[in-house]
């Protein structure tokens, strides 16, 4: 039987250096993958990918056994993307939390059209769902793609984001919102 993420981690810290490889190889689809969601740009997410195993390296001796790998990994990811897109400022961090607007109580009523996570789960309509997520913005892309794609908890997503479990729901709950309107506003 194969090590897990966190034996080879720790084979790798008591100076298996073939251990890291492996690591590697199991996991560069994943971060990359997150990373070009994050930034949709091929050099970016390249860029991205390579700077989160490089912080791996020279830190795999700060992973906690306590937590969850892949979460510990994506969370050096997340604050890489972060830190890249500060650089350009490409992005005003300022937007990330605020919502779009409109009539809350109109927004939550019930209808009879598909939710947007069942639409997500459609393969016929995924690319018209990618359309539509890569306008989205980051902070709502980020959460929908480590729910629905990466298959996290929320849980999970509050510790790669570094927020609290409560704010990663609402979070969720406002990027289904956006969805849905933006969605309604194609269809």
């Amino acid at each position: 039987m194969e090590p897990d993420d966190k034996q080879l981690l720790a084979n790798f810290i008591e100076g298996d250096s073939a251990a890291l490889s492996v690591l590697v190889d199991r996991n560069i689809k994943l971060v990359y993958r997150f990373a070009y969601r994050l930034t949709h740009d091929v050099h970016d997410a390249e860029d991205i990918t390579q700077e989160t195993f490089v912080k791996l390296w020279r830190n795999a001796h700060k992973f906690d056994e306590n937590k969850v790998f892949k979460t510990w990994l994506l969370s050096i990811a997340h604050n890489t993307a972060i830190d890249l897109l500060r650089k350009r400022k490409s992005l005003v961090f300022s937007d990330f939390d605020t919502t779009l607007g409109g009539n809350s109580l109109t927004e939550t009523l019930a209808d009879f059209n598909p939710l947007p996570d069942e639409v997500y789960s459609r393969a016929e309509e995924k690319k018209l769902l990618d359309t539509v997520l890569d306008e989205l913005s980051p902070s709502y892309r980020e959460i929908l793609v480590l729910h629905h794609e990466e298959g996290l908890t929320f849980n999970e997503i509050g510790t790669i984001l570094g927020k609290p479990l409560n704010t990663v729901k609402s979070g969720y709950r406002r990027a289904l919102l956006a969805l849905r309107k933006a969605l309604e506003q194609r269809v």
